[in-house]
């Protein structure tokens, strides 16, 4: 048992730390640090030799992924806010000027790392006959075999360019990769300077014919240009030569008074490509005369400018990932088909009929989640479906089961938010592919992201209608549902029907809801909501009643809730929170957190669910905690800026799933856990082997859930908090 094992450890001794330190903006970690924080995480399992080698080598393209995410975003952001004349304050006190300075500093670093990390595991992957070549390691037969395929797959897609008075520099978009190039005329000698850009529509990768039978190769696309110069620039020989790649601001500006919101968003992603440049990586060593050039036409600071002395656009690796070595992946999983519904032949309706049912992804397929839709399509009873869609896949049969039921004469009301980050293009596909078939297609509000997860079926059943519901903590998204652990319920619950009905009329319609019988929703009731709760609690621990709360989510940094926290913490309630990313509540401090444990959980699974519990009298785990789950994290955004949703478990089967199974394991977590200290670093348990860690990814793949068991009954159901021994109560699954 380590001191990550937050269901059995008491907690640590708190610190003792200067008023100064804990009054102010100095209680709240800052929101940028913390997220940089998260991806060092990332970037650190990508050395765990507990992973596999090459799904190390896809959380080393993951972080490289999240930090150009990271600056086309956020760091766009502060840069805006800086040139302000009066830019403001983050919530730790610091200005925009001070945290670029120290993100700039700390992601250098970051990008450092992973080149290090980088050629380790190409070492590694040498070893296992995974190799990444340059032109002066190929043969004879590579460059035959390589030309023919220059030709072939390459040379019709390359756009080589001059840069001369007649040439200008052209326009190098977001994520754009490009080499610089140094070229004089064999004839006379006359120098030129060009630019040759990588298409993204080509692999970054190419595999070589494997010299032996154990053997992969792959060469560089870049390296694959530079090895036919002369085709694209005959008469020339190469002087000097450099790569570079750009970030570009990313952030999206609509008008609020737009007529027409899916022109306008189209507008708008027009101009986001054209964004000012926030990153320039680009060779060590490059040609001066070169780099200043790209430097100069790109209107870049030095402040912006990364000089890479080994690979760039690491986020492409993950081409690398391949499943000729399956040795060298995670064993494969396959998600568990919920018994209850094998029970009924696969009938959703009929499975939801008998009582409430909670999924949990990816441990449990969301293939039900699509079936629900795709019987609801098929279903003559079913007479209506309302569906709120955030990000979804390119083709995805959740659309296509809206679209096939609209077809069908079934009233289809699809909330499509048009303002997903990064997804704003592809969702205005599907809602013109909603409306095609006749869908009711509606797009929320100017300055509210839907971002709840909500779907309804309104179906005939005799003389009454009956209405389905599912609500979600994940996006309706089947590809990411393989990794992201999220919760789906089901349930025809009349209450929540209505619920849900009444947030899609406020959605549609703009009025809000006068009552919701168990939701609470942002931007109206979940904060309050959630500040009573964490209220309540403190009241129990001032009037001597066990007080506790476990809280599950992705992020929280919203100061009200943060400083609810605090003063819980204070009146004596115990907190254990699981955050993956941000998280700038400052744990284990005397005098303001002494109560508060942080921990955070990166593995071969996406921890996305959010998920609340809170004692209510009671000591965790107990049936007597009130239970709740939700879409969104807490932050300011979320609680004041989207409309979310915050669902009670009331279902005995479905609280004990999420109190003794799920939120229990994350709280035993050891193996995939880093324990957040009051400095803000965060550290990895010490203690046993890793095989003898607890890791909650492998109870749950190997362990059947509560609530989905059907006719197999309950008695194989391992329940953490009884193997573990941390509480003595028992629920009457049976009359529920």
């Amino acid at each position: 048992m380590t001191a990550a094992d937050f269901l059995r450890t008491p907690f640590a001794e708190p610190v003792t730390l200067p008023l100064s330190e804990i009054q102010g903006p100095k209680r709240f970690f800052n929101r940028e640090l913390s997220w940089l924080s998260f991806n060092w995480r990332v970037l650190e399992e990508a050395s765990n030799p507990a992973v596999p080698l090459l799904e190390r080598l896809r959380f080393l393209s993951i972080s490289d992924a999240n930090l150009d995410e990271f600056y086309t975003v956020r760091v766009a952001g502060l840069r805006a806010l800086a040139r302000r004349s009066k830019p403001g304050l983050s919530e730790d006190g610091r200005s925009p000027s001070q945290q670029l300075e120290l993100v700039h500093t700390e992601a250098r670093r970051l990008m450092r790392t992973q080149q290090v990390v980088y050629n380790r595991i190409r070492r590694q992957m040498e070893s296992e006959g995974l190799r990444l070549m340059t032109r002066s390691k190929l043969t004879r037969r590579d460059l035959q075999y390589l030309e023919q395929h220059f030709l072939s797959a390459v040379f019709p897609v390359l756009s080589p360019l001059a840069i001369d008075p007649a040439h200008p520099f052209p326009f190098i978009p977001n994520t754009g990769f490009c080499l610089g190039l140094q070229l004089e005329r064999t004839s006379d000698q006359r120098r030129l300077q060009a630019l040759l850009p990588i298409p993204q529509q080509i692999d970054r990768f190419i595999p070589l014919p494997g010299r032996t039978a154990d053997e992969t190769r792959f060469l560089p696309l870049e390296e694959l240009l530079l090895l036919h110069l002369d085709m694209l620039f005959p008469g020339y020989a190469a002087r000097g030569h450099c790569s570079f790649r750009v970030l570009r601001d990313s952030d999206l500006e609509v008008e609020e008074e737009a007529e027409d919101l899916v022109r306008e968003f189209e507008t708008a992603l027009k101009r986001r490509r054209r964004g000012d440049v926030i990153r320039l990586t680009i060779s060590a060593g490059a040609p001066p005369e070169l780099f200043a050039l790209i430097k100069s036409e790109l209107g870049v600071k030095d402040s912006e400018i990364v000089a890479v002395r080994g690979l760039i656009g690491m986020a492409d690796l993950k081409e690398l990932v391949v499943s000729s070595h399956p040795n060298l992946l995670w064993p494969s999983f396959t998600p568990r088909v919920p018994e209850r519904v094998q029970d009924f032949e696969g009938d959703m309706f009929a499975a939801i009929q008998q009582k409430d049912m909670l999924l949990h992804h990816p441990y449990e397929t969301f293939d039900m989640v699509v079936r629900f839709l795709q019987q609801a399509a098929s279903d003559p009873n079913v007479l209506a479906i309302k569906q709120t869609l955030y990000r979804t896949s390119t083709d995805s049969p959740i659309v296509g089961a809206l679209c096939e039921a609209a077809e069908a004469g079934k009233s289809v009301t699809a909330l499509v938010e048009l303002k997903a980050r990064f997804d704003e293009a592809a969702n205005i596909r599907q809602s013109r592919r909603l409306e095609r078939s006749g869908a009711h297609v509606v797009y929320g509000f100017m300055n509210y992201k839907t971002h709840a997860k909500i779907s309804t079926v309104v179906r005939r059943e005799g003389d009454k209608l009956v209405t389905y519901t599912h609500y979600g903590t994940g996006n309706y998204h089947p590809i990411t549902a393989r990794i992201y652990t999220d919760l789906s319920f089901f349930t025809c619950d009349p209450a929540l029907g209505r619920d849900a009905t009444r947030v899609f009329n406020y959605l549609s319609g703009y009025v809000q809801p006068e009552k919701l019988e168990n939701l609470a929703i942002s931007p109206i009731s979940l904060k309050p909501r959630l500040l009573d709760l964490i209220a309540a609690e403190a009241a129990h621990a001032r009037a001597g009643k066990p007080a506790e709360i476990w809280a599950k989510m992705n992020s929280v940094i919203e100061p009200e809730i943060i400083d609810a926290l605090y003063d819980a913490s204070q009146a004596g309630v115990k907190i254990s929170l699981v955050i993956r990313g941000i998280c700038g509540v400052r744990p284990g401090i005397k005098g303001l957190s002494e109560n508060i444990r942080v921990k955070s959980i990166v593995g071969r699974f996406l921890e996305h669910s959010r998920i609340m519990c809170f004692g209510n009298g009671d000591a965790l785990p107990s049936p007597k905690a009130r239970v709740f789950f939700s879409s969104a994290d807490w932050m300011g955004r979320n609680l004041n800026r989207r409309v979310e949703t915050l669902v009670e478990a009331k279902n005995p089967t479905v609280k004990a799933q999420i109190v003794d199974q799920i939120m229990a394991a994350n709280m035993a977590d050891e193996a995939q856990s880093w324990i957040l200290g009051p400095d803000g670093n965060y550290s990895r348990p010490e203690g046993e082997a890793d095989d003898n860690l607890f890791s909650c990814h492998r109870f749950f793949m190997e362990n059947p859930s509560l609530s989905g068991r059907g006719t197999a009954g309950d008695k194989d159901v391992s329940r953490l908090s009884h193997l573990f021994g941390s509480a003595d109560h028992d629920l009457d699954l049976d009359n529920d």
